[in-house]
């Protein structure tokens, strides 16, 4: 269990009853859009408007013209035009979207998505030159081609003309091409920039009607739905109102192969929201790209038969399933490598790397490991001589930044300050690793934050509630869905669901109790027990069943209510730079230095009740301390293990060695560092 930093949001009473007043709306819903900060009023009555215009002028954008006239003219003469996708969810809608609706005009058109494995992302020679043997006068990129300067060359030499659609951030040096449609190149005065490659398809979709987006939207609007949320952009402005629109159209006439992957994902009948598009459909579209062919993904989407529809929905639901087995497999062995090497865990920058790891997930694995440890993470797959990496972040700690610090290292890299990709030679993945935790171990590394929107009673739950919260869908980037803080709750009851894979438990307060669900907290890594009291980070959830309609309480976050939390995060950095063995100073040092009574006290607790988790914080609780004590109670522990009278197994639960060796503490490498701390205030 990974400690984040609670930061609870400060919502404004009185302009939420100025809007719930003026604009008609519940006041809880607009206390809740307060605390994301002021909003002006224009943009308040268009958050709220049930049915929002689209105000977005498609030809604000930098070449568009340029780009709807050639496209436009390539129709007219009946050219060969290849849209040239992407392999994930917002490459697969935007190459659908372009794709059909260039075939409803009549023209000439094929569509092209790379195979991740074999060619990569985005377009390449490679594939230009194979265009071009088949007769390609035009190449349309969607959700890439910004950065492709040597493939806009090659097109040139082959006279093939070249638009590029892309939303991703431009270089210094842009494609020639007859058109680069780009929101994020530096030249472009559009006012919303924050669209997906599916959103930007859209728009040039628009400009080559002269602008009918309400008319578009409800033919391609599921499509522009589905990509927006896949690539995690901001649900915000355009973004929003598209994706409304969309889900709205996903739910009234949904396509013949989104109601067969949704059946195929065991969703039953139950309504597409944007959290469905966003973890049971967009990742089985990715896995297509990711396991086989996203060519499976582009033909589901583009069916009309119901019984081919199932058929390939069959087909990517089984991708999805490989996908799992084998993300499973990779975190496992990460985990052990972790373990053999616990080195590795004190770096404040987790890289591993392991021979033939799927090229494919190593990002999904990253992520996970981002919510394991809580700190930036890199997994490495090797392939003989070559290697390459996905990088996943936390708030504040720039991975783009951290990579480009040993540029030197790698042969090719991009990505954002949160996630990113990079290649690199086997020999120089030591070089790398000691590199990027040298850029780190230089900065304060920041802790994950965990955002509380509005404190909440456990008796205020209720369908109500939840019922006022529908108006601030759909949720998501830029607009998450609210997060509850129910804070000095009483654990009741306490008990492991799904084979010990989850936890449920039972809260109070004030007399009111209410149940919660811990998804993907593990049994025997749950470090606290019946009475104790706790800060719980909570959503609120619609479960529909047999009929009826319930609340399900989900916790994203727990922490000890009787610990002070920054005394307990100054503690672990502290303990931080004492695994990482950097000198201390003597104010550190003394905050560090176990006396003689804490070490009994310690092993006393631990010999009564294994501590889970290596949760240093709750053993504070134990031990009666509000966290100012953690440095030093945290040193007894990783002290007592490196000198083996504690042992910790491979789920972290720290217990008592049997048969464990009287040795002296005062052997110890760390109790040594922490006495060369002391030894400066003497020498001062």
């Amino acid at each position: 269990m990974i400690r984040k930093q609670w930061q609870v949001a400060k919502c404004d009473k009185d302009a939420a009853a100025q809007i719930a007043q003026e604009l008609g709306v519940d006041p809880f819903a607009a206390l809740l859009v307060t605390a994301h900060g002021t909003m002006p009023r224009e943009a308040l009555e268009v958050f709220f408007d049930p049915d929002p215009p689209l105000t977005f002028d498609p030809f604000s954008m930098k070449d568009m013209s340029a780009a709807a006239q050639r496209i436009n003219q390539a129709i007219d003469r009946f050219e060969s035009i290849c849209v040239f996708g992407d392999y994930d969810a917002d490459g697969v809608t935007a190459t659908v979207l372009l794709y059909s609706y260039l075939e409803a005009r009549g023209a000439n058109v094929i569509r092209y998505i790379p195979d991740r494995m074999t060619e990569g992302y985005g377009l390449s020679v490679s594939a230009v030159e194979q265009l071009c043997e088949l007769g390609v006068k035009l190449i349309v990129t969607v959700d890439n081609g910004v950065s492709a300067l040597e493939e806009a060359q090659r097109c040139r030499q082959l006279d093939i003309d070249l638009v590029v659609t892309d939303h991703h951030k431009a270089g210094a040096q842009l494609p020639d091409a007859v058109a680069v449609v780009d929101p994020h190149r530096p030249d472009c005065p559009s006012p919303f920039k924050e669209m997906a490659g599916v959103g930007v398809a859209f728009q040039l979709v628009c400009a080559l009607e002269g602008g009918e987006a309400d008319m578009l939207l409800s033919e391609y609007g599921d499509l522009v739905a589905l990509g927006t949320i896949g690539d995690v952009v901001s649900l915000t402005g355009e973004n929003r109102v598209m994706v409304q629109r969309g889900l709205a159209l996903m739910n009234a006439e949904p396509r013949p192969g989104l109601t067969a992957l949704a059946s195929a994902a065991g969703m039953g009948d139950r309504a597409f929201t944007a959290s469905s598009a966003a973890f049971t459909l967009c990742p089985r579209i990715n896995a297509a790209g990711r396991m086989g062919s996203a060519e499976k993904a582009l033909e589901l989407l583009l069916c009309e038969d119901e019984e081919t529809a199932a058929q390939l929905a069959a087909e990517i639901q089984a991708m999805n399933s490989e996908r799992q087995r084998t993300e499973t497999e990779i975190f496992r062995q990460v985990l052990s490598r972790l373990a053999a090497e616990p080195a590795l865990l004190k770096d404040p920058v987790l890289i591993v790397d392991g021979e033939g790891w799927h090229q494919g997930v190593i990002g999904i694995v990253a992520a996970r490991m981002v919510e394991r440890f809580g700190r930036p993470c890199i997994v490495i797959a090797r392939d003989g001589e070559t290697a390459r990496g996905s990088c996943r972040s936390i708030e504040g700690f720039s991975v783009y930044d951290a990579i480009s610090s040993a540029a030197d290292c790698l042969t090719h890299y991009g990505g954002h300050p949160l996630a990113a990709g990079l290649g690199l030679q086997t020999s120089r993945i030591a070089e790398f690793r000691a590199r990027i935790n040298a850029y780190a171990a230089a900065q304060t590394l920041p802790f994950p934050v965990q955002h509380i929107d509005c404190r909440l009673q456990p008796q205020a739950i209720s369908l109500d509630l939840l019922d006022a919260l529908s108006v601030l869908e759909p949720f998501g980037a830029g607009n998450p869905q609210p997060c509850f803080g129910l804070f000095g709750v009483r654990l009741e009851e306490i008990s492991p669901v799904s084979e010990g894979r989850h936890m449920r438990m039972v809260v109070s307060k004030n007399g009111a109790r209410t149940g919660v669900v811990y998804f993907g907290m593990p049994e025997k890594q749950f470090p606290y027990e019946r009475g104790d009291l706790v800060d719980l980070a909570v959503n609120l959830d619609r479960n529909v069943y047999n009929g009826e309609t319930r609340i399900s309480v989900i916790v994203r976050a727990m922490r000890p209510a009787v610990t002070q939390e920054q005394k307990v995060l100054d503690g672990m950095r502290l303990v931080a730079l004492l695994q990482r063995g950097q000198p201390l100073t003597a104010a550190q040092a003394a905050q560090l230095l176990p006396e003689r009574s804490l070490q009994i006290e310690v092993f006393k607790s631990i010999r009564q009740r294994p501590l889970r988790d290596r949760a240093y914080e709750q053993l504070c609780v134990r031990l009666g301390d509000d966290g100012g004590r953690y440095p030093a109670i945290a040193a007894t522990v990783e002290i007592m293990l490196e000198m083996g009278i504690l042992s910790v197994d491979e789920l972290n639960c720290v217990s008592v060695t049997e048969n464990a060796p009287k040795v002296d503490l005062e052997r110890s490498a760390l109790m040594q560092q922490i006495r060369s701390g002391l030894q400066r205030r003497e020498e001062v």
